[in-house]
């Protein structure tokens, strides 16, 4: 029995506490994380296209605000992690994974056999995180990233799912 994608996102909140689906009226709060948490934000427009079918946009809010948030888009067997940012106050508690874990559970429960990410070479921080959860580094995008007058070139990680996907 297949799931739509709103049922997928309510079974996946369920599951963790202060997560939930976001929708176009949090675009103001997204893009005020975005902008401090980027020095090359993405725009209102590109977000805007995230509340399509094929994305899932998830939140997790802590002391009654938003937190973090994190974009998924789903193609055939493969999801792709396009984004996953948290509010510099609320980093390093844990919040970066439970979104990452749910975003995960999310591409199982569509169908998904693995994700693929890009992460600057630099982010020592989220590498970690994303190596922690079972992603390995294999290959890379020269100049993937605008820094400043030059770029930074990007990580490509993949997490293949076994028969049952990650562990909830």
């Amino acid at each position: 029995m297949s799931s739509g994608p709103h049922d997928i996102l309510h079974r996946v909140v369920e599951m963790g506490q202060g997560l939930r689906a976001l929708a176009e009226p949090d675009i103001p709060e997204i893009l005020e994380i975005e902008r401090l948490g980027y020095s090359h934000p993405w725009s209102e427009g590109v977000f805007r296209d995230s509340f399509r079918s094929e994305y899932t946009v998830l939140g997790v809010e802590q002391c009654g605000q938003m937190a973090g948030y994190g974009v998924l888009a789903a193609l055939y067997d493969e999801a792709h992690l396009l984004n996953l940012c948290l509010r510099p106050a609320s980093r390093g508690r844990g919040l970066a994974r439970q979104l990452l874990r749910a975003l995960l559970r999310a591409a199982v429960m569509q169908g998904m056999h693995r994700v693929v990410l890009e992460v600057r070479a630099s982010n020592h921080v989220a590498r970690k995180l994303y190596e922690s959860e079972g992603f390995a580094v294999v290959g890379e995008r020269p100049g993937y990233y605008p820094d400043g007058a030059t770029r930074e070139d990007a990580l490509v990680m993949i997490l293949e799912f076994g028969a049952t996907g990650p562990d909830p």
